[in-house]
Formats: structure tokens, C-alpha cells, sequence
């Protein structure tokens, strides 16, 4: 809930420090600004300028609680979680914060506040619809609108441990809100990655580069733990979870859908694919 996390959270405008306003019904700011909390329990915190980039739409969100739900991902939040487990006992935080940006409907950042006593969580997302079930997706968990580009509306150092799942990434910003003792866990798609899918659907595949540019992003704001680590691991899909895992990603814009649902149709009752993705480390540079 908001009122567990609001004393890490700040202005998206000017950073002062946040506070429960009319039994939380609203967050208002040392330096006067107000933001509504929504009936479903989250809270945008956007600058005057707004929110830039578009998030996932209802019908991508209904899509990814469908897929992961079913456990097709299990190995990577398992890894995530242990990761985070690790960074938050070096920490020595009685109530650590565990942020996860990009969170979507909440299912890597419950199993890691499940997994760590005492934890809470924080969890941001650009899509409104996505906010809607991150707020009700663990009871130690506030959930947040705010655009990752344009800023993180945290204090500074506020955060022992940070994660990005397939996410889009703002290194200066991650290194602010850490923690001396904090950590990014970053997991990113890696070449290969669902490839059984892209050429009889047609949908888009991993962009190469993807580590190297992370790495360059990172430089001068973040210091790299150790090696990348590869997950890799076979899942096995029948049409409904292929169609709900295309659903979810950014080839749903893209695919057309009376197209999308013929080549679903034409493929197998079942296929094994591959998940393949590198878990990176870092601490502040």
C-alpha cells in the first residue's frame, strides 16, 4: 500500500519529500503539489510536462497476467528473487525497499516481497491499466505511474535494491536512489530468445546489441557485479499461451491481429521454445 512506501517517494517535480494527505486519498509535497491517489490505489507522479511514452494497453496487460501466471517464467523471477535476497542482506536494512521499474501487474515484485521478510516494495509502471493490478498485487507493495525516462520520483538513496525485468532502464537515475550498499538486478532478452516464434508468426526479434548498450548506458553511473549470467531454459506452450505471450510484447503492436490469431492456428497443439535472457549486477559507480 501507498502509505507503507510514501516515505521514500518524492515530487516528480522538485524531489521534496511526500506525505499521506485526507486518509491517503492524497500525496501532497513539502513545497505544496498534490497528486490524486486513484480508487484502485495507485498514484501518478508525473512532472508538469506529463507522461512522454506509451505503456502497455488493457488488452497487453490482461495478456502478460495470463502468461506469467501460468508459470512459463518461473526460473527467471525465481533467479531475480534469489539475486534481490542476496543484495538485501548485504544491505543490513531491517525494512528493506525493493523497487522494480516497469513492474507490470506485479508478479516479479510479489514473489520477491513473499520471499524477503520484512520487505516493501515499490513498484513503477507508465501504464495505467498496468497500475491497476499492481496495486492489489501484495500488501506490502505501492504502486506507482511515473515515466522511467523522465525521472524516478524517489529521494535520493532511498532504495536497497532495484530491479528491471525486460524493462526500459535510466542509469542515472537508478544510481541516485541507491542505496551506498544497494543493487540493480537487470534481466534482459537475450539473441535467441523465443526464437521458435518470430519466423512462422512474423513477430519481431531480439534487437542484437541489447548487452552492449546497457553496459554503455551504465558507465559512469553504475559498477558491474561480476559477469553477466545466462538463463536458458525450454518452455513448452500450447496456442492460448503463445497467443497471450505475443500478446504481451511489443510485436502486438506491430502484428496484425486477424493475421496473428491465422498463424497461431496453424501451428502445433503444443511447442517447445526457448527463454533465454542474461541477469547483470551493479552497484553505484
Amino acid at each position: 500500500m501507498l502509505k507503507d512506501i510514501v516515505d521514500v517517494l518524492a515530487d516528480p517535480i522538485d524531489r521534496s519529500p511526500l506525505r499521506g494527505a485526507d486518509d491517503y486519498s492524497r500525496l501532497v509535497s513539502e513545497t505544496g503539489h498534490s497528486y490524486d491517489v486513484a480508487r484502485q490505489g495507485y498514484v501518478t507522479l508525473a512532472s508538469g510536462a506529463g507522461l512522454n511514452h506509451e505503456g502497455d494497453s488493457a488488452d497487453m496487460v490482461t495478456a502478460r497476467e495470463l502468461f506469467l501466471s501460468q508459470g512459463h517464467f518461473a526460473p527467471f523471477v525465481e533467479t531475480v528473487t534469489e539475486r534481490v535476497a542476496d543484495a538485501v542482506e548485504k544491505s543490513h536494512a531491517e525494512e528493506p525497499v525493493v523497487l522494480e521499474v516497469g513492474a507490470g501487474t506485479g508478479y516479479y515484485l510479489a514473489h520477491t516481497l513473499d520471499s524477503i521478510e520484512g520487505s516493501r516494495g515499490v513498484g513503477i509502471d507508465i501504464s495505467t491499466p498496468a497500475a491497476k493490478h499492481l496495486a492489489k498485487a501484495h500488501g506490502r507493495l505501492g504502486a506507482v505511474v511515473a515515466d522511467v525516462w523522465e525521472g524516478l520520483p524517489l529521494r535520493d538513496a532511498s532504495v536497497d535494491a532495484l530491479t528491471v525485468i525486460f524493462a526500459p532502464r535510466n542509469p542515472a537515475e537508478f544510481a541516485r536512489v541507491l542505496t551506498d550498499e544497494g543493487e540493480a538486478v537487470i534481466l534482459v532478452a537475450d539473441s535467441g530468445h523465443l526464437d521458435e516464434l518470430r519466423e512462422p508468426l512474423g513477430i519481431l526479434g531480439v534487437e542484437g546489441g541489447k548487452l552492449e548498450r546497457l553496459l554503455e548506458q551504465t558507465r559512469g553511473h553504475l559498477e558491474q557485479i561480476g559477469e553477466p549470467e545466462l538463463l536458458e531454459f525450454p518452455i513448452r506452450l500450447d496456442r492460448d499461451s503463445i497467443a497471450a505471450q505475443v500478446g504481451m510484447s511489443p510485436s502486438a503492436r506491430h502484428v496484425d491481429p486477424a493475421e496473428l490469431r491465422e498463424s497461431i492456428a496453424a501451428l502445433p497443439d503444443h511447442m517447445e521454445v526457448t527463454a533465454k535472457a542474461r541477469l547483470l549486477r551493479f552497484r553505484k559507480a
